[in-house]
């Protein structure tokens, strides 16, 4: 076994696939903030099998790291001259290994922001690409509003030289681009956030024109942000993957990252300085991203909300568990055709039906082993955002919210911080004390969970979704997770 880097790369032999292509005859053409697993799995996997067909050599990604928790990532891509294996695991247990070599650079904003700075300035740059999760974009989940009062972005405001948030580092750039004749790169949206590239129009607008008012005017006339919709479900790296990697194709990998096999990228073709050839790589680029946006959020994100907080509290622990049990899988499919599908639009080429049960076999997939704590993570920043719209669209439209309402039940009661069985639940979110503060006091206010209207905004005063939720609660406590989600199949 060998560590993987440039050096060792073209000593491994199949079946681990290798680039086809000179690394060092690439270059930067992308800066990308937010360099995790999934944007591993996803944009960087779709720019290498360009690279493989001899196509976008000189757009070749930065990674830029701005968390402190992106120190070990900045580690890892030095020791491994930014190479990783990516490894598809699937449904009949087999697997496939690849190792990605798109990614060139690898920048840790918090030790030298000119740098990061400076790189997006160079004309070489024409796109910033974004994965910094649904919280990263600082707005408020009710009113949609930038949060101005953001201690780190009242910090970059005061210090536009100097910053620590992406805001202020991307707008930093534009500016010095701006000071110079250059045209502005494309700003790429790659969140699971309705509208992705329209919040961050308003969000990346909102705090250039608070720190220079003709600057918030160049960046709303000249920056595009296109939409789009990316899909792969990517779990967290675990020890026994490194492992089994390590034993299966003989690299030494620190981090890697595991996959399912589907993948899909609609995009829309809003670009200032060009783009990569996507549609040669399966990249799907359509004018309104939309119809296959609210698809993906309504049924596959909110169907994970749907099987996680339930799940969890039953005792499972994998995504792939509660998606063999044919009661759960019921009720997913329940929520998905009887209240997220009424409120879709046609999705152009798109079979409802057909992938409505095919998310259904991805959950399922044992070798892929999604955790539910982690699609149980940052539920403040998730349920507002996927689960929410359907409510509301339902009461409006008069539709069924009775799984919805229920989901979200099922959120208050796993905040509570124990499952049936009176094991501890660590609550993993931005919010967790005041989730737990609140979810601790519904056995004597039903209601206290969903007072927050921060989160929940007016729903609270809606009888028909407080009656649902109640009940939901009330069967929670009294019954316990399964039976709850029987009586709703």
């Amino acid at each position: 076994m060998q560590p993987l880097n440039d050096e060792t790369l073209h000593s491994f032999t199949a079946p681990l696939q290798v680039p086809g292509y000179d690394r060092s005859a690439l270059s930067a053409g992308i800066v990308h903030f937010g360099v995790g697993g999934f944007h591993r799995a996803h944009q960087a996997m779709y720019l290498d099998r360009l690279m493989n067909e001899g196509l976008a050599q000189d757009w070749a990604i930065c990674g830029v790291g701005v968390l402190p928790s992106d120190a070990r990532m900045k580690q890892v891509m030095k020791d491994q001259d930014c190479l990783y294996t990516l490894v598809i695991k699937n449904p009949d247990g087999s697997r496939q290994g690849r190792v990605i070599g798109s990614i060139v650079d690898y920048l840790f904003a918090p030790d030298d922001p000119d740098a990061v700075i400076e790189r997006m300035a160079s004309e070489q740059i024409r796109i910033v690409s974004l994965t910094v999760t649904e919280g990263g974009y600082n707005f408020h989940h009710v009113t949609g509003e930038f949060d101005a009062e953001n201690p780190d972005v009242v910090h970059d405001l005061a210090h536009p030289r100097e910053p620590v948030t992406t805001f202020g580092l991307i707008t930093e750039a534009l500016a010095r681009r701006r000071e110079r004749g250059l045209q502005p790169f494309t700003i790429m949206s790659c969140d699971n956030i309705q509208g992705n590239g329209d919040v961050a129009r308003k969000m990346f607008t909102s705090f250039a024109a608070l720190r220079d008012p003709e600057l918030g005017q160049w960046v709303a006339s000249r920056v595009a942000f296109p939409n789009c919709m990316v899909d792969r479900i990517t779990p967290v790296t675990t020890d026994e993957d490194r492992e089994s990697i390590a034993e299966q194709f003989g690299v030494v990998d620190a981090w890697p990252v595991v996959c399912e096999p589907f993948e899909q990228w609609v995009l829309e073709d809003h670009f200032v300085l060009g783009r990569p050839p996507y549609e040669s790589a399966g990249v799907q680029l359509v004018e309104d991203v939309e119809p296959y946006e609210l698809m993906k959020l309504r049924l596959l994100n909110a169907s994970h909300q749907g099987q996680c907080y339930f799940g969890y509290l039953a005792g499972y622990r994998y995504a792939h568990e509660v998606c063999q049990d044919e009661r759960y899988t019921r009720f997913l499919l329940a929520y998905m055709d009887k209240e997220a599908t009424p409120t879709l639009s046609p999705v152009p080429g798109i079979d409802l039906d057909g992938y409505k049960h095919q998310l259904i076999e991805r959950f399922a997939n044992e070798y892929v082993r999604d955790t539910l704590a982690r699609l149980c993570a940052e539920s403040s920043d998730r349920i507002p955002k996927w689960l929410l719209p359907v409510i509301r669209e339902n009461l409006r439209s008069g539709g069924e919210i009775a799984r919805s309402a229920a989901i979200v039940a099922s959120w208050a009661r796993y905040a509570e911080g124990r499952d049936e069985a009176g094991e501890p639940i660590v609550i993993v979110d931005r919010l967790s004390e005041r989730l737990r503060a609140a979810a601790s006091r519904q056995h004597e206010d039903k209601l206290a969970f969903i007072a927050d209207r921060d989160l929940f905004g007016d729903l609270i005063d809606d009888p028909r979704f407080v009656e649902a939720y109640v009940s939901a609660l009330d069967s929670l406590h009294e019954r316990g997770a399964t039976a709850t989600v029987e009586a709703l199949i």
